[in-house]
């Protein structure tokens, strides 16, 4: 064999070897990326057990919320009754309440050395509309 053919085949030779070190060198980074892969598919598949818990607990409050929402609305329309009817008993009272000062001041014949006293009559027609308010209601406020 020649000298040129001698340099071919050296050529050849370190161009195999550097051709086997770039392959193991590919084959390590190859191995590398399907690891990453398990450990990405293993990811993807914990996210997607977390979005499908994370949806059926959004379902749950919708359901909770929508609960919440009708007792809250009864409670408020009962409250609203409840309000309304206090408004007209605290009304009816206040009537109740002029009726009797309007009898006793006019019932009164003040003596002329006696002045009525406001004080007294103002004690007297709430102790009446309490006795009233209780014998109605069944107990005192």
């Amino acid at each position: 064999m020649s000298n040129s053919g001698m340099m071919i085949e050296s050529v050849v030779a370190v161009l195999l070897t550097v051709t086997i070190g770039y392959c193991v060198i590919l084959n390590k980074r190859l191995q590398g990326l399907r690891a990453d892969e398990m450990s990405l598919k293993a990811t993807i598949s914990e996210l997607i057990t977390a979005t499908e818990i994370a949806e059926r607990a959004i379902g749950g409050l919708k359901i909770a919320v929508r609960e919440c929402d009708h007792d809250l609305g009864d409670r408020l329309r009962t409250a609203e009754r409840f309000s309304a009817n206090i408004a007209q008993q605290l009304e009816a009272g206040q009537d109740v309440l002029n009726r009797l000062t309007r009898i006793a001041t006019e019932t009164r014949a003040p003596r002329a050395e006696e002045k009525p006293d406001p004080k007294s009559m103002l004690v007297a027609a709430q102790a009446f509309a309490e006795r009233a308010r209780t014998r109605v209601t069944g107990y005192a406020a």
